[in-house]
């Protein structure tokens, strides 16, 4: 079972480069067990559709 460290890395890593299959299932698993994780990855998504709009606007 993969712990929140081994998630929130793995989300970080997700930015760069495409996940395996394993990694994205696993990380699946994890958020739906995990409330802390599943919130960090909302706040990671919004940020990053945060900053997209705001490089697109200026």
């Amino acid at each position: 079972m993969m712990n929140c460290k081994e998630a929130t890395q793995l989300m970080s890593q997700e930015l760069d480069r495409p996940l395996t299959w394993r990694e994205r299932l696993a990380l699946r698993l994890h958020n739906l067990m995990c409330s802390g994780c599943h919130q960090y990855r909302q706040q990671m998504a919004f940020l990053r559709r945060a900053l997209r709009s705001r490089s697109g606007g200026d």
